[in-house]
């Protein structure tokens, strides 16, 4: 049924509203969608009754110029065109001229000679994968080529406008005369001069008749967060936190305009973090790093021009007092000998399992009677997201039970579970995990066997017991991979499956303690 799109639509989660509008029959091969969708950035009704009125003025134009099909760019309509670039160009940096490091404009005569054949344009693609840092002139005068060609594009498809390459490449120069002019003010400001307003105005495109292009669109953080989740899919949890790196980031600046966003900013932000007492490791893997993800993702998707968290980081240097290390031989042993005697399924089972899978604990807590099967006859655990989220695609994986784990009696434990979760007495948390109060409870029964080494994880070090043995007893690597759940190394490692069978043989190479055979 076709949706009434003649006033704002308001969502009834967030309350912000947007523009819906169903997309003509004749349009959507072009366009690519059956309907478009605007944030309008506000929840005030009489705002978006305003910014609705606009928004869908700007649409339809861009409709009738799709329904124009192709057209040629003069010089001119180029150079109209490319006005906004060298506004928003300004605008970025006026208030920091001095950040403006992307445009060199002393390579601007050397841009867009002779157009490249496919084969240079890859070769020259390749070269800059290839290399971290590259600040060479021709390294610079290809990245701003083709930063003008996607402004471009950009440019384009805001209006609907459908144009031949020579028009796409004229358009591309006019960009680049924008953001060079924009580029040379800049610099004038950053040393302290004066620039009259006069200057921001386009010589020989005064008297022109106006091109209406929409300003530039305001994106909230929120909005970014939002757009990254629903492509990436990440579990709930990583949304919940990234959701409250965003919110204190927006309390800091006193606003939630991406736009307004500088590099200054953040950095002020880390030191702000650095004086409250934050933890090094804290600050880079939980403050600024979904920072810099969010923004990318915006940047990747056309909604800012540039990443104000690139290149702001925080030194994290290893200490080897604070690595995580195995489990000894002698601590596994007082572990497991401990565990034999517990009563609660928790304290009994997870840190067998642990041991001789070195699956997370997050993975175990969740796992369900259905989820422990026979596969050409041999007893395995399957650790599949229907039992609960798991930290990645690897993650997804068959692993054989060691045969110290059914000679100490998990099928017996196992098969008195009907259904459903074998801890199940592990209350989930509001993420509907039981891992973080499986944490809890293995951590307090490891610590309380006098196990107080800073360096142990009470559940992780299993994790990092299970690759020592494996490369102490010489476990093929990639199959020790697929038993951990760790991501393959190259392509190769990727291709075929592991058959259960060779997923055993090498499990097998593990040898059990010795307690096992005095059970």
């Amino acid at each position: 049924m076709p949706l009434a799109m003649s006033r704002p639509w308001k969502h009834p989660k967030t309350g912000i509203y947007q523009l819906r509008k169903v997309v003509p029959e004749d349009l959507r091969q072009l366009v690519g969608k059956r309907e478009e969708k605007l944030s309008l950035q506000t929840r005030d009704p009489v705002e978006a009754k305003q910014r609705f009125a606009k928004a869908l003025a700007e649409l339809e134009a861009r409709w009738a110029n799709l329904r124009a099909g192709p057209k040629s760019l003069s010089e001119r309509e180029a150079h109209q065109l490319a006005v906004v670039a060298h506004d928003r160009w300004l605008e970025q940096y006026r208030d920091n001229p001095s950040q403006q490091t992307f445009w060199d404009t002393s390579l601007r005569d050397r841009l867009f000679g002779p157009p490249k054949t496919d084969k240079e344009l890859l070769a020259e693609v390749e070269r800059l994968r290839n290399f971290s840092v590259l600040d060479g002139p021709e390294d610079k005068i290809f990245r701003m080529e083709q930063w003008c060609l996607q402004a471009a594009d950009d440019c384009l498809a805001l209006h609907g406008l459908v144009v031949d390459d020579q028009s796409r490449r004229t358009l591309a120069r006019a960009i680049a005369a924008g953001i060079q002019r924009a580029s040379l003010t800049l610099a004038r400001l950053a040393k302290g001069e004066f620039v009259s307003n006069s200057f921001f105005s386009p010589i020989g495109l005064v008297s022109a008749p106006p091109i209406s292009l929409p300003p530039q669109r305001a994106v909230s953080f929120q909005d970014l967060l939002d757009g990254w989740s629903a492509e990436r899919r990440p579990v709930a949890k990583t949304v919940y936190e990234w959701s409250r790196v965003i919110r204190e980031l927006e309390k800091y600046l006193g606003h939630s305009d991406a736009h307004r966003l500088t590099p200054d900013n953040l950095v002020e932000w880390k030191r702000s973090m650095i004086a409250a007492g934050l933890r090094a490791k804290t600050i880079q893997g939980s403050k600024l790093s979904p920072v810099r993800a969010v923004l990318q993702w915006g940047v990747q998707n056309k909604l800012l021009s540039s990443n104000a968290a690139e290149g702001i980081s925080l030194d994290v240097k290893s200490k080897n007092s604070e690595r995580k290390r195995s489990f000894s031989d002698e601590e596994a042993k007082i572990i497991l000998r401990a565990a034999l005697s517990e009563k609660d399924p928790v304290k009994r089972w997870v840190p067998w399992i642990g041991a001789y899978t070195g699956a997370r604990i997050s993975e175990i807590c969740q796992l369900r009677s259905e989820d422990v099967l026979k596969i050409e006859d041999i007893p395995c655990f399957k650790f599949a997201p229907e039992a609960g989220s798991l930290k990645t695609s690897g993650s997804e994986r068959i692993v054989p039970l060691h045969p110290a784990l059914i000679e100490s009696g998990l099928l017996n434990f196992v098969s008195r579970v009907k259904s459903g979760p074998l801890f199940a007495d592990l209350s989930p948390d509001k993420f509907g995990k039981r891992g973080g109060n499986g944490t809890k409870v293995i951590g307090r029964f490891v610590r309380q066997l006098g196990l107080k080494d800073p360096r142990l994880s009470p559940s992780h070090s299993w994790r990092h017991r299970i690759k020592t043995l494996g490369r102490k007893y010489g476990l093929a690597q990639d199959i020790l991979n697929a038993i951990t759940g760790h991501g393959s190394k190259s392509v190769a490692d990727s291709y075929g499956e592991f058959p259960v069978d060779a997923l055993f043989r090498e499990l097998c190479k593990i040898p059990p303690f010795e307690l096992d055979r005095r059970i």
